[in-house]
């Protein structure tokens, strides 16, 4: 419902944010291709738009909407909105890494999937449940991450310093049906329009190399 009410106001109003995206330099430090699909998670800002951008990229098998940071008993829509509750909004992504290696996603979620730098929010979305966050799977992913954002941090890449947390071994829970391929199936949401479907121009502009036309869309249940 809160998400409902924004989108109202971000159809009736001019909007008061506009994201920068921009080009930063490919992960230093990255994992060797690995045989068989690996996973990922990522945490920035309202799952929608960034589950979007990595289902536009080549070999990424799956991307799930979910929650990540707090309990299995409470992660519901409902109950992460009130940000209370430790979780993060986040994505599970399934990745071909003989494709598009961990950095490779790396770098797509710092330049376009969020705002590395925005403590506690994204864009209109406000709350902890919103943070920017990391949630690495295995200690070479926490690695890679944790050299990332130094190097980035050393360069400069940004106006201000990047806040993103790294959470490494949280657990990860799906979010409800009515939330997956969200983006996809309602492009014309006014919240999608506003917030999101930049992203995945900016996506599409600055890794055509990675681009995907036709989103790997999740399998959901009616």
């Amino acid at each position: 419902m809160r998400r409902l009410v924004l989108a109202l106001a971000l159809a009736l109003a001019t909007p008061a944010f506009a994201e920068e995206f921009r080009v930063i330099p490919p992960p230093a430090v990255d994992a060797a291709a690995l045989t068989g699909p690996e996973t990922a998670i990522f945490a920035g800002g309202c799952f929608w738009g960034v589950q979007g951008v990595f289902q536009h990229l080549n070999g990424v098998i799956s991307a799930t909407s979910g929650y990540a940071g707090g309990t299995a008993a409470t992660a519901h829509y409902d109950q992460v909105s009130g940000g209370e509750t430790g979780h993060a909004e986040a994505v599970q992504v399934v990745f071909d890494p003989k494709q598009i290696s961990y950095g490779d996603l790396l770098q797509v979620f710092f330049s376009v999937a969020h705002d590395p730098t925005q403590l506690n929010r994204q864009g209109p979305d406000v709350g902890p449940q919103y943070r920017s966050a990391l949630f690495p799977v295995t200690e070479d992913q926490a690695r890679i991450a944790k050299a990332y954002i130094d190097q980035l941090g050393r360069a400069r890449a940004f106006d201000a310093a990047i806040v993103t947390q790294l959470d490494p071994g949280a657990a990860f829970y799906p979010a409800e049906a009515y939330h997956q391929n969200f983006l996809t199936l309602n492009p014309d949401h006014p919240y999608i329009v506003q917030v999101d479907m930049p992203k995945i121009a900016a996506l599409e502009r600055m890794f055509p190399q990675d681009w995907r036309e036709v989103p790997v869309l999740l399998p959901v249940a009616d």
